[in-house]
This record gives structure tokens, C-alpha cells and sequence, in this order.
């Protein structure tokens, strides 16, 4: 199910990206204290130089977060923590309108998860959230 986009990715279906974008800006405007720090963040930079690897549930709310560590100058990548919960069109708005690698989509198998992960750790990420 790889996408074949200009960043390394697997997800579901790239053309879901205009409905993720959707969701993510909707998320963003309930969300004023983050929408604030990723302001900050793309000012001062304080992630500059840092591989971060978040495997979170890939929602519309953790999109915002995955915006803000970008704005702070963070190279990250995101991965399913739970394959059921994983918003297949905001995992492609993460990856065609923003540029974040994201290995994730609803019901991938445990075989996939398992080499998402692999994939992550050949990333060498400096911070792991999980």
C-alpha cells in the first residue's frame, strides 16, 4: 500500500489528502495553546537537527502536534501506535500537505506495523515519543 509520493511513506491512499487537511484544520482551530507554541517553535527553531520519531494514534489532534515539532525544526516520522485508530486521510494530508513521513494506516497487519517500526529505527531518531 505504498503511496508513491516524493517522501518515503505507506499509507493508505494519497488521494484522501484534501479530507485530512480538512480534519487537521479543523482540529487546529480547537487547539489555540499548540497553534501558539508551533508559532514559537517556527520563530526560535529549537528542534533544529533533531530526528524525532512519534508513534502515536495518527489523528487529526496528533497531526497538529506532528505540525508543531516540524515548525521547531524537528525532522520526524510518524508510525501507528494502534493500527485501528489510524485517520487514513490525515495520514495523507501529513504526508502530501506537509511533508511528514508517516508509515501508518487503518488495519495495517501486525507483519507491516512490525516493519513500520523497523522502519522508524532505521530512521535513528535522537527522541522516540510513544
Amino acid at each position: 500500500m505504498s503511496a508513491t509520493l516524493s517522501i518515503p511513506c505507506d499509507i493508505k491512499d494519497p488521494s484522501l489528502a484534501p479530507q485530512g487537511k480538512l480534519q487537521i484544520d479543523w482540529a487546529d482551530r480547537d487547539m489555540p495553546v499548540l497553534a501558539k507554541i508551533r508559532e514559537q517553535f517556527a520563530n526560535e527553531k529549537p528542534l533544529a537537527g533533531i530526528r524525532i520519531v512519534a508513534c502515536f494514534h495518527i489523528t487529526k489532534e496528533t497531526a497538529n502536534l506532528a505540525r508543531t515539532l516540524q515548525a521547531g525544526g524537528a525532522e520526524s516520522m510518524l508510525i501507528a501506535s494502534n493500527p485501528l485508530s489510524t485517520q487514513d486521510d490525515v495520514a495523507a494530508s501529513l504526508v502530501q500537505d506537509y511533508n511528514i513521513p508517516v508509515f501508518a494506516y487503518k488495519g495495517e497487519s501486525i507483519e507491516t506495523y512490525n516493519e513500520h517500526v523497523g522502519k522508524a529505527l532505521d530512521f535513528k531518531p535522537q527522541i522516540i515519543i510513544d
